[in-house]
């Protein structure tokens, strides 16, 4: 069945999105990780996935042209599939010939029944109703959770009510209906996941039936529910017979003998009292009595068997969807990109008075790593070349500067960038950080907070790392590694000194960026740590 692309919401503000341009043309194949779309928001300028697969039918908005959230944009599906019943608007449907001589429309099903929804119930459904699909938050998000509802069913809702909070990749967000009229279906549990563009609620004039929607969601209505017949409960065949013989499983047998426990002592909480293994690991036999059959010798006794405080055991964790893209991705970026590295010595002594100096002064308190942050955004304006993103069959050189910080939460790993940060002050660059860090660790960045890097950074000098290397965060050809300031001893005219050094190491696409760039660029970005008052001028 074809199924609909919506415009989906991009940023907690946007209530239309324009169409920069389509990868896509009608009758093209399209797979569920293409990019059909890019579509600017008031935010940023994003792309858009369908997370569906099939021939691209039908485009509904042209590129250069505004679609409301929520409003179709593109429906795929098999190829000539007829397609008309799925748009809301009739003035958007273009029938074919042949469907305005189709037969008369059956009456609707009751819902109960398993006959799909006929086309006329669900265009009147639609006209009364508003459906609301999992948005797409972030560009990395196939899928939300709902972490919970504000809104229940038989709610009357306003267009700017947050009907739901979902938890994404990258942030937990907000989740507003842009519909008026009562709250008539919830699609998906709290705690529950939706795919991206999947029915999580509808919005409607009250008593409006949804039967005929969710048909066309699914194909076909659900049947009633009837519970599955129950397996009938079948006895554990036992381990052993009325011989006496011991009932415990072979894996229970294997750690007894290799603890050296009598098996038959142990009593057994499996079906039946069959002995398994927890019953062996946790079992601690009594004292041995002496055996008339021991040596009467002076042979030493034998050590006592050992028996272990706690039993084998793991915790599995479930991946967040956060550690999931970060996985993704970063393999991607790892296994695709070939990356080479550059090191470097840097000597803080300067920039350790400069920043004594400036934080006397300044309104925001200024770190070593806003320093670098300033520092990079300079280097990249003089050094285009590593300011690049690679594209499959070009390179593209970005006019301008936004630095990506690296932040660990508990979920993962997050980069907030900071935007046009060549152009900031270091209060400034100190002040946007301060406050993106902080989203960041309560999950209350938006979409347009941590997207749009054309350069990275990824500081752990503060945990008294001295020196690794960093895998480049996709799209960007580059990533900076940042090690601690170090007291050492180094060779100057002949004279052995104790500097501050802080070690660098910058991650390259070997692909966007060569050797020489990147070193011409480690060297600038050298030059300015060590003599902060050049950032100045």
């Amino acid at each position: 069945m074809a199924e609909v692309i919506r415009m989906p919401l991009l940023s907690d503000t946007m209530t239309e999105g324009v169409i920069a341009e389509w990868h896509k043309k009608v009758g093209d194949t399209v797979k569920a990780d293409d990019v059909i779309a890019e579509v600017e928001t008031d935010k940023a300028t994003m792309e858009v996935m369908g997370y569906v697969e099939g021939t691209l039918l039908y485009i509904g908005v042209e590129k250069g042209k505004a679609a409301k959230v929520n409003g179709i944009i593109a429906i795929v599906g098999k190829p000539g599939e007829d397609y008309t019943s799925l748009l809301e608007d009739k003035k958007e449907a273009t029938p074919a010939p042949a469907a305005a001589a189709a037969a008369p429309a059956p009456q609707a099903a009751p819902a109960a029944t398993a006959a799909p929804a006929d086309d006329a119930a669900l265009k009147e459904a639609l006209k009364n109703a508003t459906v609301i699909r999992m948005p797409l938050l972030s560009d990395t998000m196939t899928e939300g959770k709902i972490v919970a509802w504000n809104k229940k069913v038989g709610d009357v809702v306003k267009n700017d009510d947050v009907l739901a909070e979902v938890e994404t990749d990258k942030a937990t967000m907000e989740v507003m209906g842009y519909a008026d009229g009562t709250l008539l279906y919830i699609g998906v549990k709290e705690g529950e996941a939706a795919k991206v563009n999947g029915i999580i609620a509808i919005v409607g004039k009250a008593g409006t039936s949804v039967d005929a929607i969710l048909a066309a969601e699914n194909g076909a209505p659900a049947p009633a529910a009837t519970a599955a017949p129950a397996a009938p409960a079948t006895a554990a065949v036992a381990s052993g017979n009325a011989d006496g013989r011991v009932k415990a499983s072979p894996l229970a047998k294997k750690v007894a003998e290799e603890k050296g426990i009598d098996i038959s002592q142990i009593p057994g909480s499996g079906d039946g009292g069959r002995i398994i293994k927890k019953d062996v690991d946790s079992f601690v036999p009594a004292a041995k009595a002496a055996t008339p059959a021991q040596s009467t010798g002076t042979a030493a006794p034998a050590a006592p068997a050992f028996v272990p405080a706690g039993q084998e055991g793991f915790t599995d964790i479930p991946l967040t969807k956060m550690r999931q893209v970060i996985a993704r991705r970063l393999s991607e970026s790892k296994f695709s990109a070939p990356h080479f590295y550059l090191k470097i010595d840097v000597n803080m002594d300067k920039a350790i008075e400069a920043r004594k100096s400036i934080n006397e002064i300044s309104p925001v308190k200024i770190s070593y790593n806003d320093m670098v942050i300033k520092a990079s955004a300079m280097a990249l304006r003089l050094h285009p070349a590593v300011n690049s993103s690679w594209m499959g069959d070009f390179i593209r050189q970005n006019q301008h500067v936004h630095i990506g910080s690296a932040v660990a939460i508990e979920a993962g790993l997050i980069v907030p960038v900071i935007r046009f940060a060549d152009q900031k002050t270091l209060s400034q660059i100190a002040s946007d950080a301060k406050g993106l860090y902080d989203k960041a660790k309560n999950n209350k960045l938006q979409p347009q907070e941590f997207s749009g890097n054309t350069f990275s950074i990824s500081n752990l000098g503060m945990l008294g790392i001295d020196e690794f290397t960093a895998i480049i965060n996709p799209p960007d050809s580059a990533i900076l590694a940042v090690g601690n300031i170090t007291e050492t001893a180094v060779v100057e005219k002949g004279q052995v000194k104790i500097a501050n050094i802080m070690k660098l190491t910058l991650s390259c696409d070997h692909r966007s960026v060569d050797g020489a760039v990147g070193a011409r660029f480690l060297a600038t970005l050298k030059g300015f740590l060590e003599n902060p008052v050049t950032m100045l001028v």
